[in-house]
């Protein structure tokens, strides 16, 4: 999460798109949801939330950018405003004008992101004093991977998503990223995991690492669940997979839930990108991994 200007009437915050190098889903939980284990990468690809004080209470969210999102009360960033009100009653109104870069049910995190950064945006902006932990407690209430943002972009993530433990993981590595057309429901594609899977397994472990080259041997180790029980074999997504592998990827993963693929390059995918052109009805776009922070 990235704070970019600060007055004292508006906070600008730029918003990490991210993906799951890995991910193992472990056992259900008596409060349905399953437990994880996975390593969560913050991407260079960024939602901008602007938020100004209004005198009117309540939100405005407007959205404008590549994405429509709904701008009620089934947007993240609407949820957040609501949590963050139920833990500290902000004593104002917020307008949030939301640029949208990162594409929707796509497996990249943008919703949870988003209402990280309204979190850590009115935070700044009222001068409401909460920690790290106590926003990323917040952001809990909303959604699994909303606690994730408030790390340093670097983290094994596990419990439902809400443990979080920064690691060290490279960054000299590029991802494309390759999404076909449609979406994912997190919810949908967890409700289609086979029992068989769900009902035990256990934790690989996962360490930090200085090298892309390291990081490729531990990714050997352990896929994405969601990939293996069936989501990655749509014509679509094995189509993707080959085009990347043609093009030198190291390694080959779907983030998430999907349908987001990526490919993990060692050496610059750049000069045989311009083969993109053939595929004009995937959205594709290249990033880097970065380092995050709530500052």
């Amino acid at each position: 999460m990235f704070v970019k200007d600060v007055t004292r009437d508006t906070v600008v915050v730029e918003a990490p798109a991210k993906v799951n190098l890995c991910l193992q889903v472990l056992n259900r939980r008596p409060d349905g949801y399953h437990n994880i284990n996975s390593l969560f990468q913050a991407v260079s690809l960024f939602d901008r939330l602007t938020l100004t004080r209004r005198d009117r209470p309540g939100l405005e969210l407007r959205v404008t950018g590549d994405w429509a999102v709904p701008v009620d009360d089934s947007n993240l960033v609407s949820r957040a405003w609501d949590e963050l009100n139920r833990a500290c009653s902000p004593d104002t109104g917020l307008r949030v004008e939301l640029v949208k870069r990162i594409p929707v049910a796509a497996g990249l995190g943008g919703g949870s992101s988003d209402a990280a950064a309204l979190i850590l945006g009115a935070d700044r902006l009222f001068r409401l004093g909460l920690d790290r932990p106590r926003m990323a407690a917040i952001g809990a209430r909303v959604g699994s991977d909303v606690p994730f943002f408030f790390s340093s972009g670097q983290a094994r993530v596990t419990g439902r998503g809400e443990e979080v433990e920064d690691i060290s993981l490279p960054l000299d590595y590029t991802l494309v990223l390759v999404k076909p057309p449609g979406g994912v429901s997190t919810a949908a594609a967890y409700a289609q995991l086979k029992r068989s899977l769900t009902d035990s397994g256990t934790a690989v472990r996962l360490y930090s690492c200085r090298t892309a080259q390291e990081l490729v041997r531990l990714l050997g180790r352990v896929g994405n669940d969601f990939e293996t029980a069936g989501a990655g074999h749509s014509p679509a997504m094995r189509d993707i997979q080959r085009w990347l592998l043609s093009l030198g990827a190291s390694l080959v993963r779907m983030s998430g839930s999907g349908p987001t693929c990526f490919g993990l390059f060692t050496v610059d995918p750049e000069p045989r990108l311009p083969e993109r052109n053939n595929q004009s009805n995937w959205w594709i776009e290249t990033v880097r991994p970065v380092r995050a922070s709530v500052g």
